[in-house]
């Protein structure tokens, strides 16, 4: 199974690496105030993924800062340790199992 992920996983290297390859003639981007930007296709849609991946992470930010003070918030505190408890054995069998890391 593993090796057919591998097998997905370079046909799709290969088929984005071909389509750089047919589309490396020149586009230009038209700005404001007849400013033009002349580029290699490639690199303009290079440009724009890297622009709408950075612009959704910071779009993210501001519910990540909201849902990391509702975790700390949520936190026991360290202020109060009851110490004549014992601390709760964890048997081997009862570890959270992680599932195995397999997919794209």
């Amino acid at each position: 199974m593993r090796f057919f992920i591998w097998l997905v996983r370079a046909f799709i290297f290969f088929a984005l690496f071909a389509f750089a390859l047919n589309n490396q003639h020149d586009a230009s981007v038209k700005w404001f105030f007849g400013q033009e930007w002349r580029a290699p296709m490639v690199f303009i849609v290079l440009g724009a993924f890297g622009l709408g991946c950075a612009l959704g992470v910071f779009a993210m930010v501001p519910s990540w800062w909201k849902h990391w003070r509702v975790a700390r918030r949520l936190q026991p505190s360290n202020d109060v340790i009851d110490t004549t408890a014992p601390a709760p054995a964890v048997s081997p069998d009862l570890a959270p199992e992680h599932p195995p890391r397999d997919g794209l």
